[in-house]
């Protein structure tokens, strides 16, 4: 009788019974451990060689053309893309610029001010569609001061860690946006005993990273993991994009207009079809009045803002971009084989309702989860129906139930 063949590990020499899986090559075989090993090898001689990266837009993109490619995904906010256009082709070519004479361009780090559901976050998620750099989002709710609960600043520089494999040197090149910059404002006033742990103390960290400092950073976070080796960082060259809703920001850029919000025969400083749209003037000093502290401001010198969002906008959000809504649900549908269309009576109506709740675009997908969910829930059992039209009786039918109720207590 023949004896059977043992097979093993050509790598290693473990036997077909000690391994989960065995793969036969020509001459041998390996074992997982030994892909997994491999594939670590070729990860660190592939990726984190010491190079010299470069980071260059190609010569036909101008500021012209990244604003188009915004277009695409943004309906509005043209002086909020004109400045991130700016900001994004500037930080290339101070990547590849050559010091002569003595001069190095400094980098403009951006603020943006806009409404909740106006498209900051949209706008730094498209942007990074569109960059050949490292690029990450980070909120600045989670910070707190050294040695309380919560996440340390640096924690923003980990997580552009992570987003290149731990390249260290393409993390030095990239382009951070930190949200809810507002939450970290300096309290006034504020009856509490307890100390403001995620507040001034929280700006006052940020600061050596916006200007540009060498920082030591633990990789996987290090609260989590306090005994790992620490990274060292250099922040020059990374572009900080900062957004925030500023709650109430209107009311101090009012006051100091000497504009009354509420009144009778107000001396008027601009016009009254101005009164929805005060954020245009915002400026430094409502920044600092509002409680982010002048060091901090000044590391951001590019202040822009965004247009709250009226119907028009509206209307335009829910059908016209590449990923608008409307498309993002006929997608969901034909999936399951169905066709969606809707009315334009019944598109109308839904962004009248968005308007009336004050959500801005975050609204819009609110009302239409509420008006598409049942539809959502029973089409996927239902055989034979090909096409689902919304008509304007079906989404006020919809929208006088308890959803939205519940939708107009939330706003």
């Amino acid at each position: 009788m023949a004896r059977q063949t043992e097979y093993s590990c050509t790598f290693c020499g473990k036997s077909k019974e000690e391994t989960l899986i065995l793969i036969a090559g020509l001459d041998g075989h390996i074992c997982e451990v030994c892909v997994d090993q491999a594939k670590q090898i070729i990860e660190e001689e592939l990726y984190h060689k010491d190079k010299d990266f470069k980071f260059s837009l190609p010569n036909v993109v101008k500021p012209a053309n990244i604003k188009e490619f915004l277009d695409q995904y943004v309906i509005g906010q043209t002086d909020a893309k004109r400045v991130m256009a700016v900001a994004v082709y500037n930080h290339y070519k101070r990547l590849n610029q050559t010091v002569t004479e003595d001069i190095e361009i400094e980098k403009s780090n951006i603020l943006m001010v806009g409404h909740t559901g106006t498209g900051k976050t949209l706008l730094a998620r498209t942007i990074a569609r569109f960059l050949n750099v490292p690029f990450t989002i980070v909120d600045a709710t989670v910070f707190t001061e050294a040695g309380y609960v919560g996440e340390d600043v640096e924690s923003i520089l980990s997580r552009l860690l992570q987003v290149c494999n731990y390249d260290i040197k393409a993390a030095q090149k990239g382009i951070i946006y930190v949200d809810e910059i507002d939450k970290i404002a300096r309290k006034r006033d504020n009856p509490s005993i307890t100390r403001d742990v995620s507040g001034e103390g929280v700006q006052q960290s940020l600061l050596k990273l916006l200007e540009g400092s060498e920082v030591y950073v633990p990789p996987q976070g290090g609260r989590k993991h306090p005994e790992q080796k620490m990274v060292k960082i250099d922040t020059s060259n990374i572009l900080f994009i900062c957004g925030g809703a500023f709650a109430g920001l209107e009311r101090i850029i009012a006051k100091r207009v000497q504009k009354a919000v509420i009144g009778f025969n107000a001396d008027n400083l601009i016009g009254q079809e101005d009164t929805e749209h005060l954020l245009k003037y915002v400026s430094p000093s409502d920044i600092r009045t509002f409680g982010l502290i002048p060091e901090l401001i000044g590391r951001l010198p590019a202040l822009t803002y965004l247009e709250p969002l009226d119907h028009k906008t509206l209307r335009s959000i829910l059908t016209d971009p590449k990923n608008a809504l409307v498309k993002q649900y006929k997608k969901l549908f034909e999936m399951e084989n169905v066709e969606l269309t809707f009315d334009d009576e019944a598109l109308d109506f839904i962004v009248d309702q968005a308007v009336e709740f004050k959500l801005g675009a975050r609204g819009l997908r609110s009302i239409c989860e509420a008006i598409l969910n049942d539809a959502m829930f029973e089409i996927p059992s239902m055989v034979n129906v090909k096409e689902y039209n919304i008509t304007l009786e079906y989404v006020q039918s919809k929208l006088t139930n308890e959803k939205a109720k519940t939708l107009r207590v939330a706003s």
